[in-house]
């Protein structure tokens, strides 16, 4: 095994998965959130170049293509675990997060049977897209957290009616309470609608790998 600069970048953005997870026992909200996000987005971010840099100084070795659709993978499930985990387990939320995990878990069981055969199931610039759509979505919804629990603090000790008249503008906007809600709600609505588009690429991309697969499943006559 080679541990190139790529190859380490890779391991760890696996390392960092489970870590989205381990921000929201240690910390607060938002400040979990906050934590979450940054840690999410970095690794995303070292998923381009880690793959970038493999390419141009011609370092792509097995371990890298073994470990890098794993880190992906892990990233992307427990991210989504922890967003349904701490929503209000709205259908909205739930049925796309649960069509992305169905497909991981049956793309990878594919792999598994097939074995040596596995390579005809190479990952295509489609897929490359849906887990591109998949991280930007998971990196929105955590901004919602974010501006949700800012709003919640900024409101903390208002009656709903001072709330109201803030927001309707016939009391003085002192905390940035509009700009506050109006983040929650567009990050919120952009972070499901980014999601549902992601889960509409994991059925075409799932779907496509099982009818590639489908000539190895058949059983000898």
């Amino acid at each position: 095994m080679k541990w190139t600069l790529p190859n380490i970048l890779t391991v760890l953005r696996l390392l960092a998965a489970p870590g989205v997870a381990v921000m929201f026992l240690y910390f607060t909200r938002p400040y979990a959130d906050w934590f979450a996000l940054l840690l999410f987005m970095g690794a995303a971010i070292t998923d381009w170049f880690d793959g970038y840099l493999a390419r141009a100084w011609k370092q792509e070795t097995k371990l890298g293509a073994m470990l890098d659709p794993i880190a992906d993978k892990a990233m992307v499930v427990i991210a989504l675990m922890v967003i349904v985990g701490y929503s209000s387990m709205s259908p909205w939320l739930v049925l796309p997060a649960t069509v992305i995990l169905f497909r991981e878990v049956f793309v990878s069981g594919l792999r598994e049977f097939l074995g040596d055969t596995a390579g005809t199931l190479k990952v295509t610039q489609l897929a490359k897209w849906k887990t591109t759509l998949q991280m930007v979505a998971i990196a929105v919804l955590f901004s919602q957290g974010v501006f949700e629990h800012y709003f919640g603090m900024s409101t903390y000790g208002m009656d709903a009616e001072l709330v109201s008249d803030i927001l309707d503008g016939r009391e003085p906007d002192l905390h940035g309470l509009w700009w506050k809600l109006e983040g929650m709600i567009w990050a919120g609505h952009l972070g499901l609608t980014l999601l549902w588009l992601a889960a509409a690429l994991t059925l075409v991309t799932g779907w496509d790998y099982f009818r590639k697969a489908v000539p190895y499943l058949k059983d000898d006559r």
